[in-house]
């Protein structure tokens, strides 16, 4: 079982139907699953939300200055970390935001020991603003937080795709299924699990990634409770 995890969530899941904008209803259906999952465990949860439903910055921002375009996706996740802060607080977990971006109206400035501290005393943590710099995804953002608190996992949560395929299987039906696979196999079969640079720092630091339907029945409770869910990777 888990002590403590980071969750790395999409922002596209608080979008709803349209795929764009935060959903009020989508977003507080998502924070009851989350605080379901955690009901009556003990384990720590920091999550990384990513911006996608707002702004992408290689489309939105097309002729503007990169490090620019990346910013403005940064706030974004703020934004999406302030609305699932909301609803999980309304579901009734303390919840706290803390952005590598300072804007002290809204969010607690990223410490890592009192991010922490907030994570022993049960609270869930939502790491906003990236890492604070421009040409990083949320993907590295995830497997640097993650090794910052000290986490025992980085759950990947998909929408409706169980784990990690040889391929796509919602284009190719006969794309196969990998249960388990290690870091190195999935940079060199260039499997689509998340970026390179997380991807090779978890190999780096040999940090467990699990990828998961989030949306699946008991899915994140099964993990939580530590069961077998999705795609393991681990370097032995």
């Amino acid at each position: 079982m888990f002590k403590r995890v980071l969750l790395k969530l999409s922002g596209e899941f608080l979008a709803g139907e349209s795929g764009f904008g935060i959903s009020p209803d989508t977003t507080a259906q998502l924070a009851g699953l989350i605080t379901g999952a955690l009901e009556g465990t003990d384990v720590e949860l920091a999550v990384v939300i990513g911006g996608g439903n707002l702004w992408r910055g290689a489309r939105n921002g097309e002729g503007m200055d990169p490090a620019t375009a990346d910013y403005i996706g940064m706030l974004g996740t703020v934004m999406n970390a302030m609305a699932l802060q909301d609803a999980m607080e309304s579901a009734g977990r303390p919840t706290r935001v803390m952005s590598a971006i300072q804007m002290a109206a809204v969010a607690e400035p990223y410490i890592r020991r009192r991010a922490m501290r907030h994570l022993e005393k049960g609270r869930v943590v939502i790491f906003g603003g990236g890492n604070g710099a421009p040409f990083f995804t949320t993907d590295t953002t995830s497997t640097l937080r993650a090794l910052e608190i000290g986490a025992d996992v980085v759950l990947m949560a998909k929408n409706r795709v169980d784990g990690v395929y040889d391929s796509d299987p919602r284009k190719n039906s006969d794309a196969k299924f990998i249960a388990q696979a290690t870091h190195r196999e999935v940079v060199e079969q260039r499997l689509e699990v998340m970026d390179a640079t997380a991807l090779t720092l978890c190999m780096d630091k040999g940090l467990p990634i699990v990828v998961f339907d989030l949306f699946q029945d008991g899915n994140l409770r099964r993990l939580l409770e530590g069961e077998r869910v999705g795609t393991l990777i681990q370097t032995p």
